[in-house]
């Protein structure tokens, strides 16, 4: 068992310092503030800070990276001037390993392919007191929850769904590298902080209805940028019926609508999971405060009072729902499926139906699955798709494989593949992909963006609950109702299946031989990392220049991104994965999936030096080479998506200065702070039209940059004619500060000489 000190710790802090906050607010608190005013990095200062307004400084417990944003964290904090991280932290190693055959075949090739990569995450973790999980121990949030989150914790984690863990009653926040570096470093982190959206569920789940089904509801509800800038609070009995990880499923998804995070308070169902995966001490202590592991009771019996936005659902009515395609937050409900499906033309055969990953791989998704795989093989049924299962960690494989499982999924032809992210990333060598024919595919992962599974552009991705993609893989028709429609089995017999049945936690416990955890050294000074300089997989960090103090003049368009643009647009993943450590390298994918707002092509952008059209990239570089600096222009929640930092560090290697929109998503907002650019926002959302293609742009007033002031652009047309636009930013002064340093990193050297 992990970090049980650290958890002592923790909740003997934890009465007196929500005592304290309930003094200075004056009133009742949600659990999401108690959590967080038991956090602050001075935990005296303690004031009624503004929702949406004030930036505040925090100390999470802990810090979780996965292998492909681990490499460029570590790759910071080696230049950190750090011995040791200051906080536990944890390296998994789950992005790098590909689907293709099945999980040992694919698994053995990524331990090939990938072995500098891994020798370099394992000696720096060995050297800096960080734990390693293994190439096929699992899927960090899966493995997270299982063995590190706890009710009332807080930590940040280098993926977006570091959300997954509010399963577990924490705040657990998606961050770039450079955030888990300051943690890691033992410097305070800073958050806005959040408003609050309450989430009320009434009724309970039944039949066909799955804890999936709700965080799909509320997607359609809020949107992809609904969340952003809220901590989402669930609450009420229908909260309580609900399992650990059906928990953390929804808490998952929530990065889907921009959250910062969402939660549960402590209850029976969190305290079993504990129990279950080997953490009864944990829950024995959770149990001694547990009043203080969920809201003050006026909180939820008066909730209009307290949170900002209320929902409520009554998952009596809740129908199971099917979201998608190319957005998250297109949310249908089975029922209206077969009439959406004839108005948009969507292909109704279904290729594929994948399920697993970290947002739907514990035991009772499993086991619900199963059940309605062992129907098709009672029932003499076929199935029509393809079907795929990826285990969320080696606990879960070993024991659905011990229980039978997986035995019965061989029954209907599935694959199962590694303990890994696989196809929910883009990790998927899927046969025929590249031909971009048109199809359908349904999962339950989390995103299913535009190429993201499998990089076809014309691939039709549906997200649902594990239980609706095995009864459509069966199936083999986006159209079939399981609720209502019956099928043709193989004797010419109409068969109904009958609703999934399951288990929240196993009846034999769980069981494992080796959960894939390697220790690191007591002593790790004579640990030697090396990294070739040859090497086109890893490339040691060189320092940002820091700004110079003047306006930034003469600047050109390198894009003007029309629509969403997420960070598989700006940086995508997928093959590129394997040059995550190697940033020059990575760099020649910078923006190649953004739609140029002036061709309606990708990765094809006017040069202002030849007037030729090229790669995004290649015409950046030449900007750079020439000494030119270029701004980027972007649409609306801009940056959705992953936390790779990959997506800001990119552009400003390659020169970009400036990156300009209508609104941003929180995290990559914040990484193009913390790595020494200008994230601005249009005062009048319409001057996104008046930017063209031929334009310069001159920041007259930069070197006044100041918090709370806006910043004026002045726009240069190629006929002569000129415009003068406003900028605003969210940036304080510690964030101005990193500005001018270069990057908060260089920021954090500065102070440790």
């Amino acid at each position: 068992m992990f970090d049980l000190d650290l958890i002592k710790k923790t909740y003997g802090n934890f009465g007196p310092r929500i005592e304290k906050a309930r003094k200075v607010l004056k009133r009742p608190l949600a659990l999401s503030e108690k959590i967080l005013y038991s956090h602050l990095f001075n935990p005296e200062k303690v004031e009624d800070f503004k929702r949406g307004v004030d930036y505040v400084d925090f100390a999470p417990d802990r810090v979780a990276m996965q292998d492909a944003t681990a490499q460029m964290a570590l790759l910071q904090f080696m230049n950190s001037g750090k011995e040791k991280t200051a906080v536990p932290s944890t390296v998994h190693c789950d992005h790098l390993i590909q689907a293709s055959v099945g999980g040992r075949t694919d698994l053995k090739f990524a331990l090939e392919t990938n072995k500098e990569v891994f020798n370099f995450l394992e000696s720096v973790s060995n050297k800096y007191g960080i734990g390693f999980w293994k190439p096929g121990a699992g899927i960090i949030h899966q493995v997270v929850l299982e063995n590190y989150a706890f009710p009332g914790g807080m930590m940040i984690g280098t993926d977006s769904h570091t959300v997954n863990a509010g399963g577990l009653g924490m705040v657990a926040i998606g961050v770039g590298g450079a955030d888990a570096v300051d943690v890691m470093a033992g410097m305070p982190w800073e958050l806005k902080f959040p408003k609050l959206i309450g989430v009320k569920l009434t009724g309970k789940l039944s039949g066909w209805t799955a804890p999936k089904d709700i965080i799909l509801k509320v997607a359609g509800l809020l949107t992809v940028k609904g969340g952003t800038g809220y901590i989402i609070e669930y609450f009420g009995e229908g909260a309580k019926s609900l399992s650990a990880t059906g928990k953390g499923t929804i808490c998952n998804m929530g990065a889907e609508v921009g959250a910062t995070t969402s939660t549960f308070g402590y209850d029976e169902s969190m305290e079993r999971y504990l129990r279950a995966t080997g953490r009864a001490e944990v829950a024995d202590l959770a149990n001694n405060i547990q009043e203080h592991l969920t809201a003050d009771e006026e909180v939820y019996a008066n909730p209009e009072k307290y949170f900002d936005q209320l929902i409520e659902i009554n998952l009596d009515e809740l129908e199971p729902h099917l979201n998608g395609p190319f957005t998250p937050d297109l949310a249908t409900p089975i029922s209206k499926v077969a009439e959406a499906a004839k108005e948009n033309g969507w292909p109704t055969k279904i290729e594929v139906g994948l399920i697993g990953s970290c947002t739907n791989s514990s035991y009772e998704d499993i086991s619900r699955a199963a059940s309605l795989a062992q129907q098709a093989v009672d029932k003499k049924l076929k199935t029509k798709a393809k079907f795929t299962i990826t285990p969320g960690s080696e606990q879960v494989r070993y024991t659905i494989e011990r229980d039978g499982f997986i035995s019965i999924f061989d029954k209907i032809g599935a694959s199962v593949f590694a303990n890994a992210c696989g196809p929910c990333i883009g990790q998927w060598n899927r046969a025929g992909a590249e031909k971009e024919e048109k199809n359908t595919i349904v999962h339950s992962f989390n995103r299913n963006f535009s190429k993201r599974a499998d990089g076809n552009p014309n691939t039709h991705a549906f997200v649902a609950s594990p239980e609706l993609v095995t009864a459509l893989a069966i199936a083999g028709d986006l159209t079939f109702n399981p609720l209502t429609d019956k099928l043709i089995n193989e004797a010419g017999e109409e068969v109904s299946l009958e609703p999934p049945t399951g288990e929240e936690l196993p009846s034999k416990g769980f069981a494992v031989e080796d959960a894939g955890y390697q220790a690191p050294a007591q002593d790790g000074a004579s640990v030697q990392v090396v990294v070739a300089p040859d090497s086109n997989r890893l490339q040691l960090l060189s320092a940002f220049e820091p700004w110079d103090g003047k306006n930034l003049t003469g600047a050109r368009l390198l894009i003007k991104a029309q629509g969403k643009c997420t960070t598989d647009h700006i940086s995508m993943a997928g093959p590129w994965l394997r040059f995550r450590g190697h940033l020059d390298n990575i760099s020649n994918n910078m923006l190649i999936g953004a739609v140029n707002a002036f061709n309606g092509k990708t990765n094809d952008v006017k040069s202002q030096l030849t007037g030729e059209y090229d790669e995004v990239p290649k015409v950046q570089r030449a900007y750079k080479a020439a000494n030119v600096p270029t701004v980027v222009v972007g649409d609306h929640n801009y940056g959705e998506g992953s936390s790779r930092e990959h997506a800001a560090m990119e552009p400003r290697h390659l020169g970009v200065k400036a990156v300009i929109v209508k609104s941003f998503a929180r995290i990559h907002e914040t990484n193009l702070k913390k790595q020494g650019m200008l994230a601005l926002t249009f005062d009048n959302e319409a001057d996104y039209d008046k930017i063209q293609e031929d334009d310069t742009f001159n920041f007259v007033d930069l070197e006044a940059f100041a918090p709370d002031k806006s910043l004026t652009l002045e726009v240069g047309h190629a006929d002569g004619s000129k415009e003068t636009i406003q900028l605003n930013h969210s940036y304080n002064d510690q964030q101005i500060a990193w500005f001018k340093a270069g990057s908060a990193l260089n920021l954090i050297k500065q102070q440790n000489n």
